[in-house]
């Protein structure tokens, strides 16, 4: 390849498509190539419309600044493109501050997303759309997240190929708040192996270091401000090709020859910061590797309390990962024989039970029955394909159950009178009659 495409002059007519495949075939070629001038494809009009048009189709909330994807739309999206793409070119663009805001988790803890501004996510996308295919060519095949044409599924059977050829103990490894404790020296260190383009990393620093406003108000009712000194916010475009970035060098080296992958004989799955080491025998040496590489190395924190060995050859002991249960059962017929089991685990259970109830709860009286019926169907849809490994129609039964108790309840309480079925027809038939799909 023309070493003269990578200066300072794009291709003339040439599409984005094209463009991000030469950048994968270049770094594939030479894996020791260094990019050193990629800036000016950020604000090319190609590359912004589709950053825009991904941005969209994600929707999301507005930032700090309140502007939101319909306020621009109406503005004038040409408009809006011109002043990013004019910025960039100017060297003058600075990002906003990040939003950040609470979501629950299954534990009943918080989990912090931080949200750009409409502005700053098309510009990061337009930075995703030129650095992924670079470092797609590096990424191991054990890595599954947040890349294209690799899903959950394939992480979830990669797990359960191993299982059935042997590897049967697993170190199921739990990082704390990994997206926020990225070492930020440490990540454009990172960076640098492959990009040398002084603007494209000025740009990504000054995304990691912007300031954050708190969702919620101080005592006085002024916002609280900060500054990060480590990670990448969740919810920001950027932040998981960043996090696989970190973390593929902890893919690399457990990949290489010397690696575990050779001398214990292990094997890794990860998806982002969900890891799995499987071996048959997880030994000290295993574990010191694993945890030096980690803490030393990597300078992040392992949650040693979720951390746990597994060992699924011992009767009762499973492995939960990515919302599946991994387990050894005694077939139905008592036998000694026992098969491996795949099925929505508690939490998953739990989650979804309580997003049902969210959807029938008594604050959604005022919405017709069939429009309820119609969005829980398109919901159950999407969780009943995620969750169609293994053998799920015991999770299924129990949720068919859940969201009819739910809808039977709702149906109740729509009026003074109860709505009831008609006579002879019970609720599990009304409410098929009125729409309701089983799993």
């Amino acid at each position: 390849m023309d070493e003269s495409y990578y200066g300072t002059s794009p291709v003339k007519g040439e599409k984005l498509s094209h463009l991000r495949q030469k950048l994968y075939q270049k770094a594939k070629q030479e894996p020791k190539f260094r990019f050193y001038t990629l800036y000016h494809h950020l604000f090319r009009e190609d590359v912004l419309q589709e950053a825009w048009r991904r941005v969209k189709a994600n929707k999301g909330a507005s930032g700090v600044d309140g502007v939101r994807i319909a306020d621009i739309e109406k503005q004038g999206i040409d408009e809006f493109l011109k002043e990013i793409s004019e910025s960039l070119g100017e060297r003058r663009y600075k990002p906003d501050p990040v939003l950040r805001k609470y979501i629950p988790k299954a534990n009943g803890q918080l989990r912090p997303l931080g949200i750009p501004t409409v502005r700053d996510r098309v510009v990061q996308t337009s930075l995703l759309l030129i650095l992924e295919p670079i470092f797609e060519a590096d990424f191991q095949e054990c890595s599954y997240g947040f890349r294209p044409d690799r899903s959950a599924h394939q992480a979830i059977k990669e797990v359960e190929k191993n299982l059935r050829s042997g590897f049967c103990e697993v170190y199921d490894l739990d990082l704390s708040s990994y997206f926020d404790t990225i070492p930020h020296d440490k990540l454009l260190k990172c960076l640098r192996m492959r990009i040398v383009d002084r603007s494209v990393l000025k740009l990504i620093r000054l995304f990691l270091k912007t300031s954050i406003k708190e969702e919620s108000t101080g005592k006085k009712g002024k916002p609280k401000w900060s500054k990060p000194r480590k990670g990448t916010p969740q919810g920001g475009v950027l932040s998981p090709l960043l996090a696989n970035v970190y973390l593929h060098w902890f893919d690399k080296v457990f990949c290489r020859s010397d690696g575990p992958i050779k001398w214990a004989n292990a094997r890794l799955v990860r998806y982002a910061d969900d890891l799995v080491i499987m071996a048959r025998y997880i030994g000290d040496s295993l574990k010191a590797f694993i945890q030096h590489k980690i803490e030393n190395w990597l300078d992040l924190q392992i949650n040693h309390e979720k951390t746990q060995i597994v060992n699924l050859r011992e009767p009762k002991s499973s492995l939960d990962f990515l919302g599946y249960t991994f387990r050894y059962d005694k077939d139905l017929k008592g036998a000694s024989y026992r098969y491996l089991n795949l099925t929505p685990s508690k939490k998953a259970l739990k989650r979804e039970r309580e997003k049902i109830r969210q959807m029938t709860s008594s604050r959604m009286c005022f919405k017709p029955v069939a429009n309820m019926i119609q969005e829980i169907n398109a919901h159950l849809r999407g969780w009943a394909n995620y969750f169609e490994l293994g053998y799920p129609r015991k999770a299924f039964r129990h949720i068919n159950f859940h969201v009819r108790r739910r809808l039977t309840i709702h149906l109740r309480r729509r009026s003074q009178r109860p709505c009831r079925p008609p006579k002879g027809v019970s609720y599990y038939q009304h409410l098929k009659r009125l729409g309701l799909v089983y799993l």
